[in-house]
C-alpha cells in the first residue's frame, strides 16, 4: 500500500524564486496542453491524448533549453497526466448527465477543463529519483528534499517515513510551502478485536455507531465564521493592490487553514479510535455533491427555504463527512480492517428491529408503529450494520 507523508518545507529565499518559476513553468505547459487539445478538436474534431503530448515534450524542451528544458522530464510528463486525468472526470460527467437526463432527471451541465492560472497551479509532482530525492533526518531535525531546477530543501520531519520512496510532491500554499512523501510500504495488521461495527454521520452529532457510542460534532467553522466574516468585510472594503488588502488576505488564509488543519486532525483521530476498536466498519455510501447542491433553483421554478438549505449545505462541508470518510478507509487499509459501504436510502426511518417505517417527530428521534421510539442516529447506525451483513436485524439489505 501507499502511505503519503506532508512535511512542512523551509526553501532559502533564492529557492524559493526557483519554486515559484518551477510552478509557473509548469503552470504554463499545463494550459499550452489544455489549448492544443480545445483547438484540435473545435476545429478538426481530433481528441488529443495525453500520449501524443508526451511524445511533444522532447521537442519542447530542445526549443526552450533555459526553460521547460531545465525541468525534470518525467515531472513534466506527470503535469500532463494531470490535465488527462481532469479530461478523463470531464468526460465521466459528461457520461453520468447524459444518462441522467435520459432518465427525465435534471442534472448540471458538465464543466469542461478550465486553464490555471499562476496562483492558482500550487503543486508539481516528481518521481523519487528522477529529478528529485529524499534525505531522511538521521538522527537530527531536519530532513532534505531535492528537486531538480530549485535545489536541495530543508523539511522539518516530524515523523519517520517507512517503506520505500516512490513519489516527491513540492506543494505550495499560500506563503507555505511543503513537500509531500508518498512511500510503498506493507501494511502491518492489527490483533483482531471480535467487535463490528455500523457508523452514522450527521450533523448535530459527527457521528453514532452501533453499539450507542456517540461522537459529537466540533464546527469548528461555526467557531471561526465571525472572525472570518469580519476579515472578508475588511477585505472589500480595502483599496485594491494595497498592503492592508495583502495583509487580510494572509490573514484570511491564515484562519482558513487553521480550520481546515483542525477537521482534518479530528478526522485522523476519530478514524485512528474506530480502527482500533472494530474489524469491520460499515458506513454510508454517501453523495456529498449532490447532498449539497444549491436549493435556489431557476428563475421559472425558484427554490423554497433557500437560507435554511445554505445552512444546512454549510454544517455538512464543515462536518468533512468525505475526508473522513477516505482517511477511515486508508487507516483501515493500513491496519488489516474492512470498512463496508452501504446504500443510505431510508436508514434513518426504518426500524432497525423489525424493518417497519418510521415517523420522525423530532430529529433526534423515530416513533416505529410496532417497537416504539427509537434514537434516530442509533436505529440508522444499526440499519447500515445490518445492511452490511453485521447485525441481526430485519431492515431491507441494500
Amino acid at each position: 500500500m501507499k502511505r503519503a507523508y506532508k512535511f512542512r518545507a523551509y526553501p532559502t529565499g533564492q529557492q524559493e524564486g526557483r519554486a515559484v518559476r518551477l510552478l509557473a513553468d509548469h503552470c504554463d505547459l499545463y494550459n499550452a496542453a489544455l489549448q492544443e487539445r480545445r483547438e484540435a478538436w473545435r476545429m478538426c474534431k481530433v481528441s488529443i491524448r495525453y500520449g501524443d503530448q508526451s511524445a511533444q515534450l522532447q521537442e519542447i524542451r530542445t526549443d526552450d533549453p533555459n526553460g521547460h528544458g531545465g525541468h525534470s522530464f518525467t515531472a513534466q510528463q506527470q503535469t500532463l497526466r494531470r490535465l488527462n486525468a481532469a479530461f478523463a472526470a470531464f468526460f465521466k460527467r459528461v457520461e453520468a448527465a447524459r444518462r441522467a437526463r435520459a432518465r427525465g432527471e435534471q442534472a448540471p451541465n458538465p464543466g469542461y477543463p478550465r486553464f490555471k492560472p499562476y496562483k492558482r497551479f500550487n503543486q508539481v509532482l516528481f518521481v523519487a529519483g528522477d529529478g528529485a530525492k529524499w534525505e531522511p533526518a538521521d538522527g537530527g531535525r531536519w530532513a532534505h528534499a531535492t528537486f531538480q531546477a530549485v535545489g536541495r530543501i530543508k523539511v522539518n520531519q516530524h515523523r519517520a517515513v517507512n517503506g520505500r520512496v516512490k513519489t516527491l510532491q513540492l506543494k505550495r500554499e499560500y506563503r507555505r510551502w511543503y513537500v509531500v512523501v508518498v512511500a510503498e510500504e506493507v501494511a502491518e495488521p492489527l490483533l483482531a478485536t471480535g467487535r463490528v461495527a455500523g457508523v452514522g454521520v450527521g450533523v448535530a452529532r459527527f457521528l453514532t455507531t452501533s453499539d450507542g457510542e456517540i461522537v459529537a460534532n466540533p464546527r469548528f467553522l461555526d467557531k471561526a465564521r465571525t472572525r472570518i466574516a469580519d476579515l472578508e468585510r475588511r477585505k472589500a472594503r480595502a483599496k485594491l493592490g494595497s498592503g492592508n488588502r495583502r495583509r487580510l488576505r494572509r490573514q484570511l488564509a491564515r484562519q482558513w487553514r487553521q480550520v481546515s488543519n483542525q477537521r482534518r486532525d479530528f478526522h485522523h483521530k476519530t478514524a485512528r479510535a474506530l480502527v482500533n476498536a472494530y474489524d469491520t466498519i460499515a458506513l454510508e455510501d454517501l453523495r456529498v455533491a449532490n447532498m449539497t447542491r444549491s436549493a435556489k433553483g431557476t428563475v421559472e421554478a425558484p427554490g423554497r427555504n433557500v437560507a435554511q438549505k445554505s445552512g444546512l449545505n454549510r454544517s455538512i462541508l464543515d462536518a468533512g463527512w468525505g475526508q473522513f470518510a477516505s482517511i477511515l478507509t486508508a487507516k483501515a487499509e493500513s491496519a488489516g480492517r474492512r470498512v463496508v459501504l452501504v446504500n443510505p436510502a431510508y436508514t434513518s426511518v426504518d426500524c432497525h428491529a423489525c424493518g417497519a417505517r418510521c415517523a420522525r417527530p423530532r430529529q433526534d428521534t423515530v416513533v416505529c408503529p410496532v417497537c416504539g421510539e427509537h434514537d434516530a442516529d442509533v436505529n440508522g447506525a444499526r440499519n447500515i450494520a445490518t445492511r452490511a451483513g453485521l447485525g441481526s436485524g430485519q431492515a431491507l439489505v441494500a
